[in-house]
């Protein structure tokens, strides 16, 4: 045979065994390809999935909670999407991966229930979680899991009460009162601001312009943690010795210190001494605060003394209690109470706070407490009616229809208006006439304003200077001993 065609057929023969191995190696590669995907999507996803909580054994809480009523963005699918209510509503949360999908179309739109509570489901399968939701005109927080949530729940600064069946019940709420804390910021305020955000708490500080320069950085902090910026004069003078423009001097030089400090001027004021008047109001231009109960700090200065104070005086619903935060064993008195107060179901708020839970819109007047014994004899300024929670029955709002604990209160509200202890801690004559009841004026104040007294200028002072306080209105605070006619502890 000719060499040249037998060299010819080898050369084919080792192409067709080239070609079979090639297709041998790629048979492979795609076999290993195949079982590497295999693995991947069998084996390895699966569990990352499950650690990763995308894939649950509990379909319970991937498959619940909706509001067929509730406005909501439509995003991709995958993602929360934020209900345009406010920014305590639920969000949306999608069903992860194609075994949640299968799952929820063996439900039905609507309420579902098991061992672990209760959830609603969207016809698309979602579910809300973390927030508020209203649902067929009722409201209902759901937790992060889904479920629906019973007893109180506090969103922010907010507490809510929901009934055994998940329903928000408005009629519900904590005995809520607000303490005050006059002449700082000192060098123990950082301590009372700790408790307080630690407890969700919030007060309202009356300064003196003088002292914020110092503490300028806490002033800032107040503001931060919700607590209520207001003004107690610049260097706490007798304002009843002062003429008008000195007064404005005072709280304008005070609010001027403020702003720097903390952007903001005083929304309240309180009068040193608890001297207030028409005109005073009228020249500062604020709503002025006294108070329902004085823990007597700064004469105890004594932490057992000012506890017991407060403790075992009247807590009633509404009630704005006075105490001072540059004395340390005023500081630490509170720092004691404030989280015990909580824990009992009471609620600490600002005294702008408290006004508007009570239905009042302030106005420049005075105010001493928000009882609901003084709302409903109308010797409050702004109150609504229309506006007020109505949750009491106008005697002291005892904790056992709100708190936890089903504690009460230690005191009941007397007809005028008044509570025993603090008749002597406001400097006030029991004997005196005091239709009004509301511890700022003894006069009759028909405008419910609270600010009207026995003399036409309203400055209840006499004559020869002295200050007669035959009026009932707990502003005479004379202390012998200093000489000055006035007790600086106001």
């Amino acid at each position: 045979m000719d060499k040249r065609v037998l060299r010819e057929r080898m050369r084919k023969k080792q192409q067709q065994i080239r070609r079979r191995q090639m297709m041998k190696k790629g048979a492979y590669v795609v076999a290993v390809i195949l079982v590497f995907i295999f693995v991947i999507r069998g084996i390895i996803l699966p569990v990352i999935n499950r650690v990763g909580g995308k894939n649950t054994d509990k379909p319970a809480q991937v498959q619940a909670e909706t509001d067929t009523n509730a406005n909501i963005n439509t995003g991709d699918s995958g993602t929360e999407t934020q209900i345009e209510k406010d920014t305590n509503a639920a969000i949306r949360k999608p069903l992860k991966g194609a075994s949640d999908l299968t799952k929820a179309s063996q439900l039905t739109a609507g309420w579902h229930e098991d061992e672990n509570g209760k959830w609603y489901q969207n016809v698309d399968g979602t579910y809300y979680a973390g927030g508020l939701q209203e649902i067929d005109g009722s409201t209902y927080y759901f937790g992060d899991n889904g479920y629906a949530q019973t007893g109180w729940v506090s969103v922010g600064f907010d507490d809510y009460y929901f009934n055994d069946d998940g329903t928000y019940d408005p009629s519900q709420h904590k005995t809520r009162i607000a303490f005050t804390f006059d002449d700082g910021p000192g060098e123990y305020t950082d301590q009372l601001l700790d408790c307080l955000e630690q407890n969700n708490a919030h007060a309202t500080f009356f300064m003196l312009g003088q002292n914020v320069g110092s503490w300028e950085s806490t002033v800032q902090r107040m503001a931060d943690i919700g607590c209520e910026i207001g003004s107690h004069s610049w260097d706490h003078p007798n304002l009843y010795d002062l003429s008008m423009d000195s007064v404005a001097k005072q709280f304008s030089d005070t609010d001027a210190a403020l702003e720097k400090a903390c952007g903001q001027k005083a929304s309240v004021a309180r009068a040193p001494y608890g001297n207030w008047s028409d005109d005073i109001i009228a020249t500062v231009q604020k709503p002025f605060f006294t108070w329902s109960l004085d823990s007597l700090d700064w004469s105890y200065m004594d932490v057992d003394k000012d506890y017991n104070e407060i403790m075992n005086g009247d807590l009633t619903d509404g009630s704005i209690i006075l105490m001072h935060d540059i004395h340390e064993p005023s500081v630490q008195a509170a720092i004691k109470m404030i989280p015990e107060l909580v824990a009992k179901g009471y609620k600490l708020m600002t005294v702008s706070e408290l006004a508007a839970a009570k239905g009042v819109t302030l106005q420049n007047a005075n105010y001493s407490d928000f009882w609901d014994s003084s709302l409903q004899k109308g010797i409050v300024a702004g109150y609504n009616s229309g506006s007020s929670d109505g949750s009491s029955d106008g005697t002291a709002v005892s904790d056992g229809t709100t708190s936890d604990d089903g504690s009460t209160d230690s005191s009941d509200v007397s007809d005028t208006g008044s509570s025993d202890s603090s008749d002597v801690s406001d400097g006030s004559d029991e004997s005196s006439d005091s239709s009004s009841g509301d511890n700022s004026s003894g006069g009759d104040d028909s405008s419910g304003d609270g600010s009207s007294s026995d003399d036409s200028s309203g400055d209840n002072s006499s004559d020869d200077g002295s200050y007669d306080d035959s009026s009932g209105d707990g502003s005479d605070y004379a202390d012998e001993d200093s000489g000055d006619g006035y007790d600086t502890g106001y």
